[in-house]
């Protein structure tokens, strides 16, 4: 199944309290649940002003939809074409 990396603007991200992180991740939580096993959540990076998050979904499609139903912005949806780590050195 593809993986994607999603970018999210959100200015001040960095300084968003726990609570209010907890608050997006059940909210993001539940939209998965809506839209059924196909979807995964694998994590998300938070900087200063964006949010990297990484799913698993059948196409880049659901991918939005779940931003869309959670009221979360999607600024670049990318599909990984594959992943490289210092093993690949070897």
């Amino acid at each position: 199944m593809p993986k994607y990396v999603i970018e999210r603007e959100i200015p001040g991200a960095g300084h968003l309290t726990t609570n209010e992180l907890q608050a997006i991740s059940q909210k993001s939580c539940g939209v998965l649940s809506q839209l059924g096993p196909e979807i995964q959540w694998v994590q998300s990076y938070v900087t200063d002003n964006k949010i990297y998050c990484v799913y698993i979904a059948p196409n880049e499609e659901m991918v939005r939809q779940h931003a869309t139903k959670g009221g979360f912005p999607a600024n670049s949806v990318a599909e990984v074409k594959r992943v490289i780590d210092p093993t690949t050195a070897e």
